[in-house]
């Protein structure tokens, strides 16, 4: 189980942030946890001391090798997606002290990944990460957009591990 690797995805909000932690082993993935961070109560900055401070003990708790976060899209407005940035540079900061490797994704780069299409709703991406992942229940929206997160990467990082090696070969032939 040398390739088996530990993915945190986030799908990060001012008010619910989604986390989903995944073990792939090869292209294999596994479930292991994911809820959703509720920073509704207080005033920004406390919700994004909130965000941080549960993000930090996610990552204490699970060790992920990898963090996948969600990148910023144009919100509806120019408030929303400056809220969106804090509360994903509040989850991106609490991974620091853990020295993980963090990649990020854009919206429609993950509901392509795991949909099939860009486009998707939440509810076809959750319905396709209860699928790919062979759960009994369905996540909250939020948990299984990170999971879906968690899922991009894995099977990106595979795709590029494989183009490496047919590089790799093609220059010693």
């Amino acid at each position: 189980m040398a390739d088996t690797r530990r993915i945190l995805g986030i799908d990060p909000g001012s008010r619910l942030t989604g986390f989903g932690v995944l073990d792939f082993d090869g292209d294999r993935p596994a479930y292991v946890a994911s809820g959703t961070i509720k920073s509704r109560d207080g005033d920004f900055p406390v919700r994004l001391k909130k965000i941080f401070v549960s993000v930090k003990e996610i990552v204490a708790e699970y060790r992920p090798d990898v963090v996948a976060i969600e990148s910023v899209f144009m919100a509806r407005n120019a408030s929303s997606a400056l809220k969106l940035g804090h509360a994903r540079s509040a989850a991106l900061c609490a991974t620091f002290a853990f020295d993980v490797e963090v990649y990020e994704y854009a919206p429609r780069e993950i509901k392509l990944a795991v949909v099939g299409t860009g486009a998707a709703s939440k509810e076809q991406v959750q319905h396709m990460v209860v699928s790919l992942l062979q759960l009994d229940g369905s996540p909250a929206l939020d948990a299984s957009d990170a999971l879906a997160t968690a899922i991009c990467h894995g099977h990106r990082r595979r795709m590029q591990a494989r183009l490496s090696r047919e590089n790799a070969i093609a220059r010693l032939l």
